[in-house]
């Protein structure tokens, strides 16, 4: 079979809200330094708590959340959250509203935090937490993951194990795909990968202070531009990655709003979760024997 998307889509659009804010590193959680992703670029190595950037986080949950479930409701937006359990389980009210809405939760692990140095049970106890967690607090399990930054060869094999049927940890393509996994038993087992996007995130606007809102808008509409063209000849997604403490600023939300209106206005662009992505990917595509 070929892959095609709804009602003849040329265009799967995935937006996706990260919510990490709230499990970050802190040595208040019992690590040893403070988070090292800071606006301000101030990377302590100290075993101090940084308040300053806490607060910036803490920004995330109490201002950029409510903007942007607002511009999701307006624009009648679904969107994946891929969130780090503990953040979900220190804002309910918040983690209520965006179930509320209708968004898909993912996970983006138990918490905000690097696990490729950790040992398989120690992994696999994270992957789990977060799967258990994320359903105690929004009512249904994740089927998918995004690691932070990296996974680890064995990664795979444990979203498998723990019941996850799609992941996001890859970057290498404008369409979903199979993933052989090797499991322990040498035998394979196909994972469906949803890849994700660093180019379209919001999160440039940390790694460049001189990046403008208007840059990542007309960034954004030239890529779904692009995309949409090529949906003629073969199906194609785009992912739009957001955080409730970088786009939910006042200067930067008005870009949010300006790429959703002109989302509306393009004819035949699906505007999907990640996990019904992957379930039409699956149903329409064998996987690898």
């Amino acid at each position: 079979m070929e892959l095609t998307w709804p009602n003849g889509a040329r265009l799967a659009l995935s937006v996706v809200v990260n919510i990490e804010e709230g499990s970050e590193m802190t040595v208040a959680d019992g690590d040893k330094g403070p988070e090292p992703v800071d606006e301000l670029g101030v990377a302590l190595k100290a075993p101090i708590r940084n308040y300053g950037n806490e607060s910036n986080y803490l920004y995330g949950i109490k201002e950029g959340a409510p903007r942007i479930l607002k511009l999701l409701d307006k624009h009648n937006i679904r969107t994946t959250v891929t969130a780090a359990a503990l953040a979900l389980e220190r804002a309910p009210e918040m983690t209520r509203q965006f179930a509320a809405q209708g968004h898909e939760f993912a996970a983006h692990g138990y918490r905000w935090i690097h696990q490729f140095s950790y040992d398989e049970a120690r992994e696999r106890d994270f992957i789990r937490r977060a799967a258990q967690s994320i359903e105690a607090t929004t009512g249904a399990r994740p089927k998918g993951w995004l690691s932070r930054y990296l996974l680890t060869p064995r990664t795979r094999r444990l979203l498998v194990e723990e019941g996850y049927t799609y992941h996001m940890d890859d970057y290498s393509a404008d369409a979903p795909f199979w993933e052989r996994v090797d499991m322990e038993d040498g035998t394979h087992t196909p994972m469906v990968v949803v890849p994700y996007a660093l180019d379209t995130n919001d999160m440039k606007f940390w790694l460049d202070p001189s990046y403008r809102p208007q840059d990542w808008l007309d960034y954004a509409i030239a890529t779904l531009d692009w995309l949409h063209d090529e949906g003629t000849e073969r199906a194609v997604m785009m992912s739009i990655g957001l955080h409730l403490r970088i786009i939910g600023r006042p200067g930067r939300i008005g870009a949010l709003d300006r790429f959703l209106a002109y989302v509306a206005h393009k004819p035949n662009t699906w505007i999907a979760t990640r996990g019904e992505i992957a379930e039409r990917f699956a149903g329409a595509i064998a996987p690898p024997a």
